[in-house]
């Protein structure tokens, strides 16, 4: 409570009585209103523009919310950064062994052509064999044991085909089958023949007690019978090529395939020769 007037000092008065003046007018206040006679209205809508009509809104998948509140919630990532490592300095054993190896490419590329240009220029041709003749003295199969014996005669044909080629035959071999059954052989000496040149070779091809399997006794017999026997020749050849630049050496190996008459004085009928 304020201090009563007649308490209060003049110009303390003076002053209350300067500040009501100068308060605004206070306005009347609204009788009171009675709430069960209020009726509320519904507020009014402003007109809908057709043309300013927007789509409804989609749903949207919770799955991607999620996500996307994941991805918000986790920390941004720095960005990479490329490293670069220094580069090391090629060691000298490195170097060495990469003009070594470029070195041995050279030569094998240069050997590759050479031999090739020689090849080219030379022609080299493998050597000929042929059996001019053959004379079958004797067979004789031992009974009970069928024990093969033979004694044949064999005229071969050597010939060179290369005009610049001498060939050397450092080691040959003839045998003799029947049945492919080896019944005699023979070993050559070491020979040379120049270019285009023959030569003629003396064999003796004698057997003695070659043990048979009986069918291929049997067969034995009945050529003979029949007048016509049949032997197989292979002949393999060391051959050594000698041209103005060098030499080479490789095998050769022959077969031949000889029908003759029965003995004493078998003869030769027919042959057929092959050489690789």
């Amino acid at each position: 409570m304020g201090t009563p007037y007649h308490l209060q000092s003049p110009r303390t008065i003076v002053n209350k009585l300067m500040n009501r003046k100068q308060l605004p007018l206070a306005l009347p206040q609204p009788p009171p209103v009675d709430p069960s006679k209020v009726i509320e209205q519904p507020p009014e809508l402003p007109p809908v523009d057709p043309s300013n009509e927007q789509p409804p809104a989609q749903l949207v998948d919770p799955s991607k919310i999620t996500e996307q509140t994941q991805a918000l919630r986790q920390p941004a990532r720095a960005p990479s950064k490329i490293i670069l490592q220094p580069r090391h300095q090629t060691s000298p054993a490195m170097w060495c062994a990469a003009i070594v190896c470029f070195a041995f490419s050279i030569l094998l590329i240069v050997a590759g052509v050479v031999i090739l240009i020689i090849f080219l220029a030379v022609k080299p041709r493998p050597p000929s064999f042929d059996t001019a003749n053959a004379i079958l003295n004797s067979i004789y199969v031992d009974s009970p044991a069928p024990y093969f014996n033979n004694d044949m005669t064999l005229v071969a044909n050597i010939s060179n085909p290369n005009q610049k080629i001498d060939l050397v035959f450092r080691s040959a071999t003839i045998e003799l089958f029947f049945q492919d059954r080896p019944m005699a052989v023979q070993a050559l000496p070491p020979f040379l023949q120049q270019r285009g040149q023959s030569q003629v070779l003396n064999m003796h091809l004698v057997s003695s007690r070659v043990l048979l399997p009986p069918e291929v006794a049997v067969k034995m017999v009945n050529q003979v019978r029949s007048n016509r026997v049949v032997y197989t020749i292979r002949g393999a050849f060391k051959v050594e090529a000698r041209f103005r630049f060098g030499h080479y050496s490789y095998w050769m190996y022959t077969i031949c395939e000889m029908e003759l008459t029965a003995p004493p004085c078998g003869v030769l009928v027919a042959r057929r020769c092959r050489t690789k």
